[in-house]
C-alpha cells in the first residue's frame, strides 16, 4: 500500500522565540526548526504500517528550500521519497489542505496520515478540511490504551489498524472518559495524537541513504492551484507575566483573600 504523511517545519519549542518590533510575525535570527512533532509520529506509525503489509511511504512538505531538511529527515526515518510543494509565501489552512488534495489526487495513497496539529499555530483543522477537498472519509487524533499492565498488552492494543484485506482501517481516538473506536473505508484520511507511539530516531545508515532518495518538486501552477492566504495577523503579544505567589498564615486567610480579592467565593 502507498501511504502518504503530511510534515510541516515548525520552530524547535526549545528555542527562544522573539516577536518581531511591528509585532506581527516571530523573528527567525537564531531560531532553530524542526519537524513537528505530531506529524513525527505520524511517519513513524506510517513506517509500522509499511513494514507490516507491505508498501511504501511518501512524505509531502509545502514551504521554501528550507523544508527539504525535513523531509530529509522523514526520509533518514525510512519513507520512501518525498514531495516538496515550493511555496515560499504564507498559506492559511483552507489553502493548505487545497494543495496537499491535488498531491492526494495525483498519487492516491490508500491512507494519508497527519499530525492532528503544528505546534506552532496549533489549528488543528489541515486533516479535516483535507478530508473534505478529497472526499476521502476521516478519524481524527488516532491514539492508543496506555495503561496497560506490560509492554506486550499494549502492542496488542494499536491505535490504526488495517484491515486482512486491506479495504478498511480501524482508529483507536482518544474521547473524554475512554477510548472510541471508529471503522473508515479506504482511501481515508488519519490525524494522529501524541500517545500513538515513540517516533524512532534515524539511523546513521538511514542519514545516508536519505542523501540519495528522491524528493520531487512541485509548484502551485505545476498543481493548478492559486494558493493565497485568507488569514490575517493583527497583533502577536507576549503572554502576561504571572505575579508571584503569597504564603498565607491560616486557612482563614485564603477564605478571606478568595472571598474579598479573588471574588470567587
Amino acid at each position: 500500500m502507498k501511504i502518504l504523511v503530511t510534515i510541516k517545519r515548525v520552530e524547535d519549542p526549545e528555542s527562544k522565540i522573539r516577536i518581531t518590533p511591528e509585532g506581527t510575525g516571530i523573528l527567525q535570527e537564531g531560531l532553530k526548526f524542526k519537524v513537528n512533532p505530531f506529524d513525527e509520529i505520524a511517519v513513524e506509525e506510517a513506517l509500522r504500517l509499511v513494514a507490516k503489509h507491505s508498501g511504501e511511504v511518501v512524505a509531502v512538505s509545502i514551504g521554501g528550500k528550507e523544508v527539504q531538511e525535513q523531509l530529509r529527515h522523514a526520509l533518514a526515518m525510512g519513507a520512501s521519497r518525498a514531495i516538496w510543494i515550493n511555496h515560499t509565501e504564507a498559506l492559511d489552512q483552507m489553502s493548505m489542505a487545497l494543495l496537499l488534495s491535488k498531491v492526494v489526487e495525483a498519487e492516491k495513497p490508500q491512507l494519508v496520515l497527519m499530525g492532528k496539529q503544528a505546534i506552532d499555530d496549533d489549528q488543528s483543522q489541515v486533516g479535516q478540511y483535507l478530508a473534505e477537498y478529497a472526499q476521502m472519509p476521516q478519524a481524527t487524533f488516532a491514539s492508543k490504551k496506555d495503561s496497560l499492565d506490560s509492554e506486550a498488552e499494549k502492542n496488542k492494543q494499536p491505535g490504526i489498524v488495517l484491515s486482512p484485506e486491506g479495504s478498511s482501517v480501524v482508529v483507536t481516538r482518544e474521547v473524554d472518559g475512554g477510548l472510541l473506536q471508529v471503522q473508515c473505508t479506504l482511501p481515508a484520511v488519519v490525524t494522529v495524537d501524541l500517545r500513538l507511539n515513540q517516533p524512532r530516531y534515524a539511523s546513521l545508515p538511514g542519514i545516508m541513504k536519505a542523501k540519495t532518495k528522491p524528493i520531487q518538486e512541485l509548484t502551485c501552477a505545476a498543481l493548478g492551484v492559486s494558493a493565497s492566504n485568507h488569514l490575517k495577523i493583527q497583533k502577536l503579544l507576549k503572554p502576561t507575566e504571572r505575579k508571584a505567589g503569597v504564603i498565607l498564615p491560616d486557612v482563614a486567610s485564603l477564605i478571606d483573600k478568595l472571598r474579598n480579592e479573588a471574588k470567587v467565593l
